[in-house]
């Protein structure tokens, strides 16, 4: 941390900031300008915020210099994590495209679902057992019988699944299931307790961006699930809010690479969410592979029209199998595979 103070600061006041590191464990190097005294934080500076000394007397400004998050950065390590969801790699050479419906409705659209999102080439399965709606009177999921349901139809197909926790007291439900990839949602990217409590299990946790949060706070949201042990995490930029109203989000695609330089960790996009149009879908999974996204996240359901969330942006089985075929010309042409 770097504590830069005023052009009429007194030693007294320099000497109260040292001593304030001090205490803290950190050493200062004090250094002294033609117009401003520089004092730097040696040491641990994790443990340090900018308003503790911001306050004091002589103070004009305090930053970090050292990243926040140190676990998930590259810093800490070089190379690119591979996470393994039962034997299929995530954030190596291979995209994993997840493909599959909103939410659980029936048996039978999770059977037919499942179905499809095999004959499409998709490795792992997404769908809602829970599922956060804006409005409390829209379908809030089947729940556990949901998991059942999902549970059942993937095992058919040997797919994985993914599928969104709300809520710590779920997480008996999730591990009784064997839930393979534990998505948070974006609501939750900050609930803090949470993600400490994911941060206990043995789990690839996929950490959706906040519709409304910057990088450095998405990575400081990893950072808890990091620090509580668990390293299996997937970053899956999901839009953003802006001004713009003539889609749902805004694919914020500059992410992509920004997160390749800060962290190790895989990156994955989810398109459905972010145009919220199916038409909007097949051009921006274009869009984030060729910007290096690890995978993608993407609705299908065997009956779009007939959905019971968020029918607009799902995918006919047909559209998903055309859709595959094109991003694996992409990855071939940027020296990856689908």
């Amino acid at each position: 941390m770097i504590i830069v103070m005023g052009p009429e600061v007194t030693d007294e006041q320099v000497g109260t900031v040292v001593k304030k590191l001090e205490a803290a464990g950190l050493k200062a190097n004090v250094s002294r300008g033609i117009e401003r005294t520089v004092i730097g934080a040696i040491g641990d500076e994790r443990k340090l915020e900018a308003d503790m000394f911001t306050s004091l007397p002589g103070v004009e400004s305090a930053m970090h210099i050292a990243k926040q998050y140190k676990i998930v950065s590259r810093e800490a390590h070089k190379k690119n994590t591979v996470i393994d969801i039962r034997g299929v790699p995530l954030g190596g050479n291979q995209i994993q495209i997840i493909g599959g419906p909103c939410s659980v409705e029936t048996q039978e659209q999770m059977d037919l679902s499942a179905k499809y999102v095999k004959e499409a080439g998709c490795r792992l399965m997404r769908g809602g057992a829970f599922k956060p709606r804006t409005s409390p009177y829209a379908f809030q999921g089947h729940g556990v019988e949901g998991l059942d349901m999902f549970r059942k139809a993937a095992d058919k197909f040997n797919l994985p699944i993914v599928t969104e926790l709300m809520d710590a007291r779920q997480i008996d439900a999730f591990m009784e299931y064997d839930v393979d990839v534990i998505q948070i949602g974006t609501r939750n990217m900050q609930n803090f307790d949470l993600l400490k409590e994911v941060g206990r299990i043995n789990k690839p946790v996929i950490l959706k961006r906040g519709m409304s949060a910057t990088i450095s706070e998405w990575l400081m949201s990893a950072e808890y699930i990091a620090a509580g042990g668990n390293h299996n995490i997937i970053f899956c930029e999901r839009g953003i809010r802006t001004f713009e109203t003539a889609y749902r989000n805004v694919l914020d695609v500059t992410a992509i690479p920004v997160l390749k330089k800060e962290t190790h960790l895989p990156v994955i996009v989810d398109p459905s969410h972010a145009g919220g149009k199916a038409w909007m879908v097949p051009a921006l999974s274009q869009a984030a592979i060729a910007a290096g996204a690890d995978g993608l996240l993407i609705e299908m359901h065997p009956s779009p029209c007939d959905a019971w969330c968020d029918a607009d942006q799902a995918l006919t089985p047909d559209e998903l199998k055309k859709l595959m075929g094109t991003l694996g010309v992409i990855a071939g042409a940027i020296g990856r595979t689908l």
